[in-house]
């Protein structure tokens, strides 16, 4: 058998080797790591793809469609004319649409009495449009106790021949929604609506002070988001029945004040004084497409505009249950529908109605 002699390495050589070796090994975790990244950002991509092609579609087909987002004015006037010969029911038919009871409890304002509340948030994770937290004092005033129904709107179209919404066919109300909140209805269709009623939109502060009451709550029930008061986040995935969650109701009696649609208010989305918001956030900006090729990429660029956002309260159920806090603010421009945007009146004495 062979004599080996095991050769001694010196304390230096083993240091070097030590080193060499731990180096070998965080290279090779580098190098895993590297990988690893790469393939999460492959496949994030891939991902992101498969997301951007479900949430768009072919601008073509846009007339056949509920945008989810929002529809711009040009669509709006289109449908506006094609409808005008179309008013879809006559006034017997819109009598019959609810009873003479239903009829009496969506038209049911409630009083707001005068004095402050508390405006706002401070809370760290809010976001930065609806901070600081202030005070304001408002008049007594009163709000309608429900969202607009389909049903009350439909009154209106006939009454004053305006325009049905965008989701109306033949100008009649999608089957089984008489009771739901109007939606696909622009900031310019809720204020002919209240006008037309008698009444007027809230400012955000009436809208505020009405859906969280005096001690400042984050919702209309209290301090702590129970789902069972609210319809948002998909959960539903569709509005609701004005009132069908009547333990998230307010301190005065509105219903709906958190969730189902967002809500119009008569306010500019302006900073609140002492905000430490970036004024940018508060310039309308529109997508601009320059060519065909950024239209097939889906790519646009924003600009700015002079006209400003209005303000949209409430939260719907379409967004997270955060944003259905009574302070959060969302925004819009004013010739915008959606299928979760809709509305209540407002007035300085009880408004009898139509």
């Amino acid at each position: 058998m062979a004599n080996y002699n095991k050769k001694q390495l010196s304390p230096e050589e083993r240091r070097k080797r030590k080193r060499y070796l731990h180096a070998t090994i965080v290279t090779c975790v580098i190098a895993v790591m590297i990988g690893s990244t790469l393939h999460v950002i492959k496949l994030g991509s891939i991902r992101m793809e498969d997301m951007r092609n479900l949430a768009t579609y072919n601008l073509q087909d846009e007339s056949k469609r509920i945008r989810a987002a929002g529809e711009d004015i040009t669509l709006q006037e289109k449908h506006e004319h094609g409808q005008a010969a179309n008013r879809g029911y006559n006034a017997a038919e819109i009598e019959q649409l609810l009873s003479r009871e239903q009829w009496a409890d969506v038209e049911t304002m409630v009083k707001v009495a005068a004095g402050g509340f508390i405006m706002g948030t401070n809370l760290e994770r809010a976001d930065v449009q609806d901070k600081p937290q202030h005070t304001v004092t408002l008049p007594t005033y009163y709000i309608d106790k429900y969202l607009v129904t389909n049903a009350q709107y439909a009154k209106f179209v006939y009454q004053s021949h305006h325009r049905p919404p965008l989701n109306w066919k033949n100008g009649r109300i999608p089957n089984g929604e008489k009771m739901h909140p109007v939606t696909m209805v622009t900031w310019y269709d809720a204020k002919d609506y209240c006008k037309w009623d008698g009444k007027r939109l809230p400012t955000e502060a009436e809208f505020e002070k009405a859906a969280r009451g005096q001690d400042g709550r984050r919702w209309p029930w209290g301090n702590i988001m129970d789902p069972k008061n609210v319809n948002t986040y998909y959960d539903v995935g569709s509005a609701t029945d004005v009132g069908a969650f009547p333990t998230g109701v307010s301190p005065y009696g509105a219903m709906d004040m958190a969730g189902n649609v967002d809500e119009w208010v008569d306010s500019e989305f302006l900073p609140y004084k002492g905000s430490s918001a970036p004024s940018e956030l508060f310039q309308g900006k529109v997508s601009v497409q320059d060519n065909a090729q950024d239209q097939q990429l889906k790519i646009s660029d924003q600009i700015n505009v002079k006209s400003h956002y209005k303000v949209l309260r409430g939260g719907s159920w379409k967004g997270d249950p955060f944003s259905t806090s009574s302070f959060h603010r969302n925004f819009a421009f004013a010739n915008y529908a959606s299928d979760f945007y809709g509305f209540r009146c407002a007035s300085d004495s009880p408004a009898k109605g139509h």
